[in-house]
């Protein structure tokens, strides 16, 4: 399998958004496509169609000792998908102790999935330091950076390179990263300056383009829908599909 780690360096930057429209994306190139939500906001479900009143997820199935693929939901957009379950401040303690003291707990828990060498999985991860994120960027393959096209992201970028650096160095089997502005409005000076000093100072590791803010997202989320089969021909629909284009020219992820 390869694992693809989905962070950002700090909260309301759109990373779920962008976790659940290029699963569909990359689905829609023929790879087997399997999504795990590592944040305890646990919204990444609702992109997918999931009942707001379900609780089941990797929390709920790990508590119980159980193996992953029981908590495993497919969707109807080719992509299967492990919500992280609804549990209370109890449970979450416990589940949080249980990675904290396992460093192999992500590894061996994606390996009862069974999935072939081929198969793609996307983590979406908590903004920010984590134990989560500790143990996504020891086991990931490429590193997507999610950032706005505002001040606050941009310096949080030292940060955030030091984190992936730190866990990823000597590793033969991570391929990459790179760093994606989501929520562009163009029309704005800020954003324009904010997406000029990160394409300078990040080099090839910068996207070279953004995603643009798109009221279809917000509406297609509302209707619990990825955005390419709300408003296939929306401009967020199509720098997605960029996106995904990029990433196989640059990481191969898809055979």
């Amino acid at each position: 399998m390869r694992v693809v780690a989905v962070i950002s360096p700090k909260g309301g930057v759109g990373k779920t958004t962008v976790t659940a429209n290029l699963a569909v994306s990359l689905a829609r190139l023929g790879a087997r496509i399997t999504v795990v939500d590592l944040d305890p906001q646990n919204a990444l479900r609702l992109h997918f169609g999931m009942a707001h009143d379900d609780p089941t997820g990797i929390g709920s199935r790990d508590l119980l000792n159980g193996q992953w693929q029981y908590a495993l939901h497919e969707s109807s957009y080719g992509v299967d998908f492990l919500p992280y379950g609804t549990v209370d401040e109890r449970q979450r303690e416990i589940f949080e102790h249980r990675i904290k003291s396992n460093p192999d707990w992500l590894l061996t828990h994606l390996n009862t999935l069974r999935l072939d060498d081929t198969d793609v999985v996307l983590i979406d991860t908590p903004p920010g330091p984590s134990m989560y994120l500790q143990q996504v960027l020891k086991v990931a393959n490429i590193a997507v950076v999610v950032l706005k096209p505002d001040a606050a992201s941009y310096s949080t970028v030292p940060s955030i390179e030091s984190l992936i650096q730190h866990y990823t160095e000597g590793r033969k089997d991570f391929l990459g990263y790179c760093y994606l502005l989501n929520q562009m409005d163009a029309s704005k000076q800020l954003c324009r300056d904010v997406f000029g000093m990160l394409r300078s100072n990040l080099g090839v590791k910068f996207v070279p383009f953004a995603i643009h803010r798109d009221e279809a997202v917000s509406e297609a989320l509302a209707c619990q829908t990825p955005v390419s089969y709300y408003a296939q021909h929306s401009s967020a629909t199509q720098d997605v599909q960029y996106f995904t284009t990029w990433l196989q020219r640059n990481f191969g992820l898809v055979d």
